[in-house]
């Protein structure tokens, strides 16, 4: 099997970088990050942004909610007032999932071409 490189994990995201994760515009992310008090990205000295996974996986949640599901703002906070960890746990198997899909597609893909 070829040696295979590890990827390098970036520990922060800018808010340009989340934004094109979820294809909307940054100050969609403001806005949510103004409505919804568990999106606390850290900022730096000159006042940007920097999102950790973390919350990315909050910000998934709520995209979820409110773009996927249809839920109102103020739906999406009562949901996530309710029981939040457990909210967060779905997000965060939701995510792993799609990960192995793509993974499990890229095998498919590869063994496709091999065969040829």
């Amino acid at each position: 099997m070829p040696y295979k490189e590890k990827e390098i994990e970036k520990k922060y995201y800018s808010i340009g970088e989340v934004a094109s994760m979820f294809k909307v515009a940054p100050s969609l992310i403001r806005y949510w990050e103004g409505e919804f008090d568990i999106i606390k990205p850290k900022k730096d000295k000159k006042g940007n942004r920097r999102f950790t996974k973390e919350d990315i996986e909050k910000i998934r949640y709520i995209y979820q909610l409110v773009k996927i599901k249809g839920y109102t703002l103020q739906g999406a906070q009562e949901v996530i007032r309710g029981d939040h960890q457990k909210v967060f746990d779905k997000a965060a198997m939701v995510d792993r999932l799609h990960q192995i899909k793509r993974f499990l597609v890229e095998i498919r893909d590869t063994m496709h071409v091999e065969s040829k």
